[in-house]
């Protein structure tokens, strides 16, 4: 699915600051620093180290716990499949991580800043929503690959390349096989979601599905509506507009989401019968507990970020709610028998789980795309190479040959009371 023209305004981010701050901040960040940094950064040399970047919100602090949890997985995945690999005349890869847990646009533009006054070749694994949006058009500035992050939410520029199917396709899936599976209509389907550029994913989706179906334009009116009112950052005036309940970005309020959908199923008088969470996992699991406190019969599906490997699953447990989720993921089952798994199962053991899983797989995928170069060793070369021919991975299948995403692997799982079994397709 395209990136929303909603998504390419600029005014979306800005969320914090006045006009003329973000006029600065734009002047400071992206022009001066294409004049500051060379657009070729070339590594030919013999001897010459390869450093590659990361930004990851790390922290200890409880109020980011799952913050933390995406990047310490994202991170060991990545570290296991680049421990020990040399390349190109016995040159090692330097992989070196700065933690922004505000994850913020200034402070991850400056991190980013720091890593490219030290040459970073690219920038592999990074964790954000809005920060990312404003760090690909930095990167994409200064000419500096943005490969294997883990987005939450629908970015794409030139030079990214996002192992990961985009949000918005995860959740059209998981309304096309809710509808299928239940001879249901996408009418029926409501939406849990932050009020950012991740949820924004999450109704252009539901959309996308109402658009297939005769006597939906009301509705599409009104998530037309919701959209228009995102495009000038985060606005806590979005809900009870339609079937869409928000929480605002980092914050874990979901009261106010919850009687958004009652709202809407008493005023439209359809009702909720499946909910797509596209949220946090501590703040998806709450909205859950909320309904459920509520005896609200709703089903749930939650995407790949919001599942947070066993995230939701474990604070559900811990809730004692019994509740079958249906979560999309996009990378193999980690009990798969496919050789990359296999191998990333023998590196991680215990540690091995989807997110832990997708940082090995996006890992493996830069060491692939940088052997198979021809010199110049340049990022825009780097580039080049990976969109000139399928790459398999250990049975596992990537092309970027026709652009973003290089996976189009969805696949769905039923979660209950800690209990993950991959769906029969």
């Amino acid at each position: 699915m395209c990136l929303s023209r909603y998504l390419l305004n600029i005014k979306f981010i800005q969320i914090k600051w006045s006009g003329a701050l973000f006029r600065l901040f734009i002047i400071i960040h992206i022009f001066i620093s294409n004049n500051a940094v060379s657009s070729e950064v070339n590594i030919d040399g013999k001897g010459t180290n390869i450093l590659i970047g990361s930004i990851m919100p790390l922290t200890n602090d409880s109020l980011y716990k799952d913050l933390n949890n995406y990047s310490v997985n994202m991170k060991k995945g990545i570290e296991a499949a680049l421990e020990g690999k040399m390349i190109r005349n016995h040159r090692k890869i330097e992989f070196e991580v700065i933690s922004d847990f505000n994850s913020d646009p200034i402070t991850t533009v400056q991190a980013a800043r720091e890593l490219m006054d030290k040459g970073v070749f690219l920038m592999l694994g990074n964790i954000g929503a809005v920060s990312t949006l404003k760090l690909s058009k930095v990167l994409e500035a200064n000419h500096i690959p943005a490969v294997g992050f883990y987005t939450m939410g629908d970015i794409s520029t030139e030079s990214m390349l996002s192992y990961r199917p985009n949000t918005a396709q995860e959740v059209l899936a998981l309304i096309d096989n809710f509808v299928t599976k239940n001879d249901a209509r996408a009418t029926e389907v409501c939406i849990f979601a932050q009020d950012d550029i991740f949820g924004m994913a999450g109704v252009n989706a539901l959309k996308t599905a109402l658009e297939k179906l005769p006597d939906t334009q009301t509705i599409i009116n009104k998530l037309d509506q919701i959209l228009d009112m995102m495009m000038g950052g985060i606005n806590p005036a979005l809900n009870s507009i339609g079937p869409i309940g928000f929480y605002q970005y980092e914050t874990v309020f979901i009261r106010d989401g919850y009687f958004s959908l009652k709202n809407w199923e008493r005023e439209s008088g359809n009702q909720c019968k499946f909910v797509v969470l596209v949220a946090m996992p501590k703040v998806a699991a709450d909205f859950i507990a909320y309904a459920h406190y509520k005896n609200e019969s709703w089903s749930y599906g939650a995407v790949s970020t919001t599942a947070a490997g066993y995230a939701i699953s474990d604070y559900l447990k811990s809730y004692g709610i019994e509740k079958n989720i249906v979560v999309s993921q996009v990378v193999p089952d980690p009990n798969s028998s496919l050789p990359i798994v296999v191998d990333a199962r023998n590196i991680l053991g215990d540690a091995l789980n989807h997110i832990s899983l997708e940082g090995y797989i996006v890992g493996r995928m830069f060491l692939a795309i940088l052997n198979s170069m021809k010199d110049p060793v340049t990022p825009p070369n780097f580039i080049k190479t990976a969109r000139q021919s399928p790459l398999e991975l250990g049975g596992l299948k990537i092309d970027f040959t026709k652009g973003n995403p290089g996976s189009t692997m969805i696949s769905f799982n039923h979660m209950n009371l800690g209990s993950y079994n991959l769906a029969k397709q």
